[in-house]
């Protein structure tokens, strides 16, 4: 009888309680916080995308395809000869998309996956050294981005400061 009465207790009971309380008290009634354009659903705040167009910013490479559903590192360590070839990789592709920096200015976040596979944010100084292949590839000022990715700077109480790159993105469209 205990049993019984403890299985419906903390399986259904808890359950049901922290259910509500996600619904009640998170952004969207715990369904995550969804960024819409037009009406349109474009992502979640709290998860990365893959953008690839040079008129974006890139966030942190994935190694679960951003599929939220499979988060997850890599787990390859930094002496591992396949972890060190794909950093490379992101390296070389780096330098030949935005050729005004030097290899050495190449923020570590752009070319490693985090631990999650999931980083929605770079570090601004991540944003910052891809200012000059978006001016040129939508025709802007530099000053023009530079001006927006400052808005978008978020300087938490602890921790480094951030930019979200959705949010960067969708308002990086409008201009």
């Amino acid at each position: 009888m205990l049993s019984i009465i403890s299985m419906l207790v903390f399986v259904v009971l808890y359950t049901l309680i922290v259910w509500g309380i996600g619904y009640v008290a998170a952004p969207n009634h715990g369904d995550g916080e969804v960024v819409t354009v037009n009406g349109k659903v474009v992502g979640y705040k709290l998860v990365g995308q893959s953008f690839t167009q040079a008129k974006y910013f890139n966030g942190r490479p994935s190694s679960v395809g951003y599929n939220a559903a499979g988060s997850g590192g890599s787990n390859k360590g930094p002496s591992n000869p396949d972890y060190l070839k794909g950093v490379q990789a992101a390296i070389d592709s780096f330098m030949v998309h935005n050729p005004t920096v030097k290899k050495e200015d190449v923020p570590v976040e752009l070319v490693t996956m985090s631990g999650s596979g999931l980083d929605p944010d770079i570090s601004p100084k991540a944003a910052m050294v891809q200012i000059p292949r978006i001016a040129q590839t939508r025709h802007l000022s530099e000053s023009q981005i530079t001006a927006l990715v400052k808005r978008h700077i978020e300087k938490p109480w602890f921790g480094p400061a951030h930019i979200n790159v959705l949010l960067l993105n969708v308002d990086l469209d409008k201009l």
